[in-house]
């Protein structure tokens, strides 16, 4: 595959070599690929890693088959796909209730991944995980389409720079807004669930805004950090447990009433500023 970047107004100046490994986070062997087959060029000319790039260069990589391993992924049903945004190098899509975001067997053909590798196929692309949401779950998810941004995207999750937030209907009235900072753990007893464990758990931290209060409370919720489970385990550690949650909570209803409505995020390229909604939501 080739791909073509123009380097965006804020691209500092830099060789070529800072750029795949620095900025771009290329992996040493296929930077080394790249350069003893002459697949970097730079405005249509072939360029030594040691030039320098700049705001407004044209960056092409052609990138072999065999540079990177792919795990093959059964093809699924590409009509259950909703996509929120998408370009070259990556796609959001609104994922639904009661849908897992990738197989855990190969046997498995019904996940978000199955449909989404069957969206792309058309296409003669593929699917690669970013993050993931609960089954139960509903909304914004991200997916890279290659894997030359799968790690900048990786980076950008890993220092907090993709925000997301999330609607839920909780137990109770909530009336004020709060921030939960309580270590996640697995639990002993049950190996599907999470539990509140301040000596060995993990951090976990979530800001909870209160929308509505009452009976039942409609609240926005944004993660710092990414424990499975986290915002369930942390409103249920409150006595304000989510609405329909199978695991944690003791109201029933159709479905778990957790949607991620939201994501922000800095396109790992062009640095534009993306704001992408999940629609429809819980209210």
């Amino acid at each position: 595959m080739e791909y073509a970047i123009t380097l965006p107004k804020n691209q500092k100046e830099m060789t070529i070599r800072e750029l795949l490994e620095k900025e771009w986070l290329v992996p040493r062997k296929v930077r080394h690929f790249l350069r003893t087959r002459k697949n970097v060029r730079k405005n249509g000319e072939f360029v030594m890693f040691h030039e320098h790039c700049r705001a407004g260069d044209i960056i092409t990589l052609v990138i072999e088959p065999t540079d990177y391993v792919y795990q093959t992924v059964a093809l699924g049903n590409k009509n259950k796909i909703s996509v929120l945004y998408e370009d070259e190098h990556l796609i959001v899509v609104n994922k639904p209730t009661g849908v897992k975001t990738h197989p855990n067997q190969p046997q498995e053909i019904d996940t978000l991944l199955n449909d989404l590798a069957a969206y792309l196929a058309v296409k003669n692309q593929r699917p690669y995980v970013v993050h993931r949401l609960d089954k139960e779950t509903s909304g914004a998810i991200l997916f890279a389409k290659n894997p030359l941004v799968l790690p900048i995207l990786g980076r950008l999750l890993e220092q907090k720079s993709i925000y997301r937030r999330y609607q839920a209907v909780v137990a109770g009235n909530l009336d004020h807004d709060l921030t939960i900072t309580k270590k996640i753990g697995r639990d002993r007893h049950d190996r599907r669930k999470r539990i509140v464990d301040e000596r060995n758990g993990q951090t976990a931290i979530t800001h909870i805004t209160v929308h509505h209060g009452g009976k039942k409370s409609q609240v926005y919720c944004q993660l710092e950090t990414g424990r499975t489970h986290q915002i369930r385990v942390h409103l249920k550690s409150i006595g304000h447990p989510i609405i329909g949650d199978p695991l944690y909570g003791s109201i029933k209803a159709p479905r778990l009433m957790l949607h991620a409505s939201e994501m922000h995020i800095e396109h790992p390229f062009s640095k534009e500023k993306l704001i992408i909604t999940a629609t429809p939501g819980l209210w």
